[in-house]
């Protein structure tokens, strides 16, 4: 949440810095906002640095529990060198490719530089995800990074259990990625689970059961 007025902030600059740029304006023009870009894009990387950090262990062992072989890791794909998870450093980073493509940024009317240009980078053994995975693993990592999510959540608010929300997920697993997935939810405290076809749903999960159709909402 204390992130959320520094997203809304950067997002802002990049918008009116792409504008100026169009106009092929002078750097004394673009300076005050270079000044913001690296300010809040050097906090915002280190941020996303930190929060895939944490994450990365619990996306490791939910991908392993849902009976895969080959491990799975993320980690932030940065489009500047020499970012981490200190301010300081991201912001002499920052600026010193700011400096490299500034020409480029004025031929392409573009902002080049900062955290919304980076990804997250999903790996199974040595290869990325995007392109190499296959359908049931694809859906093991969008699984794993949902349950780390959760771990995550559970293990650093102060709020308690976070509900867990699985939406027509069983639908694309096959048995032994579904069994695993049964037994990783059994013991969450909420958790909502959709499902187009009811014979999607394991038998085994127990709860109250709702039926949607036509906009009205029944008890089964």
């Amino acid at each position: 949440p204390r992130l959320a007025g520094v997203i809304a902030d950067y997002e802002r600059v990049v918008k009116q810095r792409n504008a100026l740029l169009k106009t092929r304006t002078s750097a004394a023009a673009l300076a005050p906002w270079n000044e913001q870009l690296i300010k809040l894009g050097a906090e915002l990387t280190a941020e996303r640095i930190a929060l895939i950090d944490a994450l990365n262990p619990h996306v490791a062992k939910n991908y392993a529990n849902l009976n895969e072989v080959k491990p799975a890791s993320i980690s932030y794909k940065c489009s500047t060198e020499g970012v981490t998870r200190n301010i300081d450093e991201n912001i002499a980073a920052l600026t010193a490719r700011l400096d490299e493509v500034a020409y480029q940024e004025i031929e392409r009317g573009v902002t080049l530089v900062g955290p919304h240009r980076d990804d997250m980078e999903v790996m199974i053994g040595e290869l990325p995800a995007k392109g190499y995975a296959s359908h049931g693993e694809s859906w093991s990592v969008a699984l794993a990074l949902k349950l780390a999510s959760f771990d995550l959540l559970k293990a650093t608010s102060p709020a308690g259990d976070p509900v867990l929300i699985l939406d027509d997920v069983f639908a694309e697993l096959d048995a032994a990625r579904r069994n695993q997935l049964i037994l990783r939810v059994k013991n969450v405290e909420q958790v909502l689970i959709t499902a187009a076809v009811m014979e999607d749903v394991p038998k085994e999960l127990v709860g109250n059961k709702l039926f949607v159709n036509n906009g009205k909402v029944e008890s089964l």
